[in-house]
């Protein structure tokens, strides 16, 4: 099964599929996607991993999602929005091919068998405009990244104001 959890900033997207994860395996894969821009950035992965227990298998993979053999298991992938800027940023800011190669890592993961693989993106394209024309190229990829993913997913979630809204499957 794919799931695919969607909604706006601290919506409770995370938390969500956190509790989804732990009712589906006992020892969940979580897979952060960021990459350590700053120390203020490091201070949030730090406390996103302080409010994960030994229950979770920890793996950090900034892109290349396929590397990982997610084959029987259950695995959170948080969140697309930064995984889609490391491709964005080692693109030079391409928005085709980005997408392309985001496309292909999750097509090599979807296929893998008998997994649970749940999805966190957010919907920034409801927020304010862009001010910068990188930010509204972004906004594009991130849209597109997020119907491409939703197509393929077997359940999607909208979370608003921390209420989950199932909207398909």
């Amino acid at each position: 099964m794919i799931y695919l959890i969607t909604g706006g900033e601290r919506s409770g997207k995370s938390s969500y599929a956190q509790n989804l994860a732990l009712t589906l395996s006992d020892n969940p894969i979580y897979v952060a996607t960021a990459r350590k821009w700053d120390s203020d950035f490091q201070n949030r992965i730090d406390r996103h991993q302080q409010e994960r227990d030994e229950r979770w298998i920890n793996i950090e993979e900034e892109k290349f999602l396929s590397k990982i053999d997610f084959s029987g298991k259950t695995a959170l992938i948080d969140c697309v929005t930064l995984w889609l800027t490391n491709f964005f940023v080692d693109t030079k800011n391409d928005v085709q091919l980005s997408l392309e190669e985001a496309k292909k890592e999750f097509l090599a993961i979807a296929n893998q068998k008998n997994t649970n693989i749940i999805i966190v993106t957010n919907e920034i394209g409801m927020g304010v405009h862009a001010e910068t024309h990188i930010g509204r190229k972004f906004v594009e990829l991130q849209g597109w990244m997020n119907q491409f993913l939703a197509s393929n997913a077997d359940e999607v979630v909208l979370m608003v104001s921390g209420i989950p809204v199932k909207i398909k499957g």
